[in-house]
């Protein structure tokens, strides 16, 4: 077990934008799981590799109040099944204390390969396609902030920027 340094928003690597999977190895899989740890202890319901330095296309999700239902979504591409749009209130463990409402498509279609490297297709609806989403667009490089006014994601800014100069005393 090793849990892995979550990056913080306004950190620029936050914004590189991960690179597919060639192989599923043992060394993807000891991600996955440090991943996993590192998201429980968060605790959290999703984790991509990029929010823990690592720009691969890797994403683990546990929507479960009892963490039962551990998900990995490896090289995940999403199709939009159903135009129709929810607000769901979102958190990130990249800008943690923070929660601002976010339009999201409610039913998606999604492609990956699991932690064993087996292509797999699920058709997620509310809360689990809306992490999905929210995952994917760490590994696009973005953001949930990039979702809200500019003014919201300026204060948030100043306020995560402000936090870290005093941990850094």
């Amino acid at each position: 077990m090793a849990l892995l340094p979550i990056l913080e928003f306004p950190d620029p690597r936050l914004r590189t934008v991960a690179k597919p999977v060639t192989e599923v190895d043992d060394k993807i899989r000891q991600l996955v799981a440090d991943m996993f740890d590192t998201m429980y202890d968060a605790p959290g319901i999703g984790l991509a590799a990029s929010q823990v330095n690592v720009h691969k296309r890797v994403v683990v999700i546990d929507v479960s109040e009892d963490k039962s239902q551990p998900l990995v979504f490896i090289n995940p591409e999403i199709e939009v099944l159903d135009p129709e749009v929810s607000e769901y209130d979102e958190g990130c463990l990249s800008v943690p204390g923070f929660y601002e409402t976010v339009v999201r498509p409610n039913h998606i279609r999604v492609k990956a390969l699991d932690r064993d490297g087996n292509p797999f297709e699920m058709e997620p609806q509310g809360l689990l396609a809306v992490c999905i989403q929210h995952e994917l667009d760490h590994l696009n490089g973005k953001l949930f902030v990039d979702h809200i006014s500019p003014l919201k994601r300026t204060r948030i800014r100043a306020k995560m920027d402000k936090k870290h100069k005093a941990e850094a005393r």
